[in-house]
């Protein structure tokens, strides 16, 4: 484990120093216009094994391999005509699709917790593809956390809960999109998995279907699909039309709070605001109420993140 966690500047003197520690096993965060990930290089079965101990996160939830181009995404899948169709649409950019591994793939069994599909995106932040083209390879890179908190958007947040386990991170930013990226399986039927940064009804609209919903309860398939994730300490009371005596209100629209994700009632900047204002009213210790945010659009993975923040513990 490390002694400290380095800041790198998003230059290509950092990226050379990010690729250098991932080839030699060790872990960087870096920014994605969805949130900072936590990378290692997705081949190498000690440094995918680290990203699980730094996070504390279960070794049964499978990770997001990222890759520069959509050609490198068919080296590691069985590429289908519905893949083709969402990755010319939307790659790069905040999607992941989930399809075959390929046999000759040579990822860490770690990364796909073992199963037969492999969660893998094209991300479209400057810096992820700078870096991505400077290691050149495969990155591992689940949201740059402990496991099951709120999501970083920016450096500031990873250091906070990952300072001192990780070599390092690159300083890139606030994350433009804010929550990750919406998962769309194709192993079968085409499938949502996750709501995410891109809307679901664009990505029906593409394939010109609707598709599929996971069921709450049906085995882990993708990341980010457990009951209980992206929480604050505080409870969180969801649909809250006032404030209770001692809680903290996150509002959306025209309300009166404590912190609001969007006055203006703006979903785009309600889901980049979304974690941010999570950490800090977090910080201020004290429960915290939501004011309702429409089940349309981004708000799809607002509430998504909002239901699983709610959660109970350990669910």
């Amino acid at each position: 484990m490390p002694n400290a966690t380095e800041i790198l500047q998003a230059d290509l003197a950092g990226f050379a120093t990010a690729s250098a520690i991932w080839s030699a096993g060790g872990l960087v965060a870096f920014p994605t216009e969805t949130v900072y990930g936590l990378g290692a290089d997705a081949r190498d079965d000690r440094a995918v094994a680290r990203i699980f101990e730094a996070k504390g996160r279960p070794r049964f939830n499978p990770l997001i391999v990222h890759v520069e181009t959509v050609d490198a995404a068919r080296r590691y899948v069985t590429w289908s005509d519905a893949a083709e169709i969402l990755a010319s649409a939307f790659w790069p950019g905040p999607l992941t699709l989930v399809l075959p591994l390929r046999a000759d793939a040579g990822l860490s069994p770690l990364v796909t917790a073992e199963l037969p599909t492999l969660a893998i995106r094209v991300p479209e932040h400057p810096v992820a593809r700078g870096l991505l083209s400077t290691f050149g390879g495969p990155v591992a890179a689940p949201s740059a956390n402990p496991s099951g908190r709120i999501s970083p958007t920016t450096a500031a947040h990873v250091l906070a809960g990952l300072s001192g386990r990780i070599e390092a991170v690159i300083e890139g930013g606030a994350c433009a999109v804010g929550v990750e990226s919406t998962i769309v399986g194709l192993a079968g039927e085409p499938c949502l998995l996750r709501p995410g940064g891109v809307p679901v009804e664009a990505i029906e609209a593409a394939l010109g279907m609707p598709l599929a919903r996971h069921v709450a309860g049906d085995p882990l398939v993708a990341p980010g699909q457990l009951q209980s994730h992206y929480a604050p300490g505080a409870p969180v009371r969801l649909n809250a039309q006032d404030r209770r005596a001692g809680e903290l209100l996150l509002g959306f629209g025209a309300v009166d709070a404590d912190m609001n994700l969007s006055p203006s009632g703006d979903l785009i900047e309600a889901a980049a605001n979304l974690f941010g204002h999570l950490h800090a009213l977090d910080a201020r210790d004290a429960p915290i109420a939501v004011s309702p945010v429409p089940e349309v659009g981004l708000g799809r993975a607002i509430n998504d993140r909002l239901r699983r923040a709610a959660a109970p513990r350990g669910a």
